[in-house]
Parts: C-alpha cells; sequence; structure tokens
C-alpha cells in the first residue's frame, strides 16, 4: 500500500514508518521538520535498507499537499502532525487550534479531492480529562483540559461528522496513552527541544547530565506513593498499532475508536526505579509543588483496540527505560549531534 505520513520525521511518526517500510509499504513523509529531524529518516533509511520519499511540507499548506498528493498518489494516510505540548498550547492557543485544527481540515479536503479516504489519526488520552473511572473506556465522557487536548477532542468530532457525511470514508482515531522508549537499534528516538515536558525525556536526560534532577511534581496524589501515575507504552508498540488500524481499515468503510495503551498505570517513583534497574544510572530527584492540570491517575482499558484491530502491547516497562537508554547514551545530545 502506499502510505503518506504527515509528521513521520517526528517521534511516533519516524518509529511507523520504520514499521510500514518493514512491511513492505511504499511511504511517502510529510513534515514542515518544525520539532523533527532529518536525521532521523536518515537512519530509519539505514535501519530499513531503503529510505521513504520526503516532501517538507506544512499540512495547512493546500497547494503543497495536492502537489504531493499528484506526484504519490497515496492509498491512505498516517497523521501525525501536530503541535503537542500542552504548557505550550495555554500560551499559544491560536496556533493551536490553527495548526492542529485547521491543518487537519486541509488535509481531509485534499484526501477528498484526490479520492483518498482512509486516515489514522493520532488523537491522545489528554481527551479524557480527568477521569471518572479506571481503567478509561473508550465510552468514557470526553472533556479536555487544555488548547492542546481539545484540538484532538474537535479533530475527533470533525472525523465523525465527515464520517456521517460521506460514510465510503475509513477513519481510525487512535487514542495514545504515554509513549517511551525507542528502537531498538538506538538509532532513533525522542528528542524534545527545549526542557522537555514529559516525564521519561526528562529522566534520561538527567541519567545522560545533561540536566541536574528531576523535578516530581506532587507527592500527595492518592496513589500507592503520591506520585502521578500513568499508562506508559512502547513506541515500537504504538506504532504496530497502525499498521493493525490501516489493515483494518482496508477490511471495509467504518469509523473506529480505540485506545492504545497497556492497561497498567506506573507511578513516577516506579518508572525512576525501572530506569535506575536497567541503566545502572541513579536519577536524583525533588518532589515539588503539584502542576496545574495534572491528574492523579490515567490508564487504559485497551480491549477495544484487541477486539477491533487484534492489537495489544507486549513491551515491559523495563525494555521501554531499556531502549530508551540505549537511544540516549548513543545520542547525548539526540540528533543535533549529527546536524
Amino acid at each position: 500500500m502506499r502510505v503518506l505520513v504527515t509528521g513521520g520525521a517526528g517521534f511516533i511518526g519516524s518509529h511507523t514508518v520504520v514499521e510500514l517500510l518493514e512491511a513492505d509499504h511504499q511511504v511517502v513523509v510529510v513534515d514542515n521538520l518544525s520539532n523533527s529531524s532529518l536525521v532521523a529518516l536518515e537512519r530509519v533509511a539505514g535501519i530499513c535498507g531503503r529510505a521513504p520519499a520526503f516532501a517538507k511540507v506544512d499540512i495547512c499548506d493546500k497547494a503543497g499537499l495536492r502537489q504531493v498528493f499528484a506526484e504519490h498518489r497515496p492509498e491512505a494516510v498516517v497523521h501525525f502532525a501536530g503541535l503537542k505540548a500542552v504548557g505550550e498550547s495555554v500560551e499559544k492557543p491560536l496556533s493551536y487550534y490553527q495548526n492542529n485544527i485547521a491543518g487537519t481540515a486541509t488535509l481531509c479536503e485534499v484526501m477528498a479531492e484526490h479520492g483518498v479516504r482512509q486516515l489514522v489519526f493520532s488523537s491522545s488520552a489528554t481527551v479524557y480529562g480527568d477521569p471518572e473511572t479506571l481503567p478509561i473506556r473508550e465510552d468514557a465522557p470526553l472533556g479536555a483540559t487544555n488548547p492542546y487536548g481539545r484540538t484532538k477532542l474537535f479533530i475527533e468530532e470533525m472525523l465523525r461528522d465527515l464520517h456521517v457525511a460521506d460514510p465510503s470514508w475509513r477513519i481510525a482515531i487512535l487514542r495514545y496513552f504515554n509513549p517511551i522508549g525507542a528502537h531498538s537499534s538506538g538509532r532513533i528516538g525522542e528528542d524534545p527541544q527545549g526542557i522537555p515536558s514529559n516525564l521519561f525525556p526528562f529522566i534520561t536526560q538527567v541519567a545522560i547530565g545533561r540536566r541536574d534532577r528531576l523535578q516530581v511534581f506532587g507527592d500527595d496524589y492518592p496513589t500507592a506513593d503520591g506520585t502521578g501515575v500513568r499508562d506508559y507504552i512502547h513506541v515500537v508498540d504504538l506504532a504496530l498499532g497502525h499498521l493493525k488500524a490501516l489493515e483494518r481499515l482496508a477490511a471495509g468503510p467504518g469509523l473506529v475508536t480505540c485506545n492504545l495503551g497497556t492497561g497498567q498505570g506506573y507511578s513516577v517513583l516506579e518508572m525512576v526505579k525501572s530506569f535506575e534497574r536497567v541503566s545502572g544510572r541513579k536519577v536524583p530527584y525533588e518532589i515539588i509543588a503539584r502542576r496545574p492540570g495534572d491528574i492523579a491517575a490515567c490508564y487504559a482499558d485497551p480491549s477495544m483496540a484487541q477486539k477491533e484491530l487484534g492489537w495489544t502491547t507486549i513491551r515491559s516497562l523495563d525494555e521501554m527505560c531499556r531502549d530508551g537508554w540505549r537511544w540516549q547514551e548513543g545520542n547525548p545530545k539526540g540528533y543535533s549531534e549529527t546536524e
């Protein structure tokens, strides 16, 4: 299958491109490189023995997208491109609404113009807000607590409306929980710009010496050790979920919404202990005040993905930490050392 991957040079996108290429799909990556690196795609080519096609195009650029569709004639789209930092979204909401929502609308318009109606969308567990019950099922109440989450929620609604208007669309909405880790080769991984907003890359940067200590936001939550609990999923397991979603869409029209998580929650301190165990490095940390908007616990009920997609996770927390550390240890400054 010819698959167009928006945001394919980013963390989750690059790992999904690897799995698509290794499954013998033809891949074209569209990325504006605002928060990603071409080095990642060069390394993807090294891992797979062949490179994806690449076009530096912003998803808000309708003319640029039209040219890509005309040249490469994709049969399906996996849509990762979007701004993704919660804190930044609070500071710059218009940028998030413009890029994420308007960009997705533009992408869907161009898809329809070219008769492409298979779409896998990268959504997020942030659409659940502060969950009323755990584990979280797909039919749980929706209600994001920040502009980033709201863009994901609005895009989901837009895609549901699109499918109602034209049932020939085949759409998979995948709600990610907390992707971490890296490809087992250590060649590609997570390379956040500036201060990491997520826990795991902050831990690895402390371990490699780029940061002094980890700040743990609160130890007074109603959890086993007082720190926040999240559902961490290996990025390769997550990538494989997209291949399963494409297989599901190939079977016929419809819209499916699935959580991609392990169903297991781990606290911040459990994550630190696992990382220290597999890396042999100590991770000094300090407890500070809770961060506004953070919730106590969030983990998935992944049974829908198993039923609808035939997908389940297979990699443990220790494997996530080991692979993530292999990437960070081999690339202390991320991709910037080779750029």
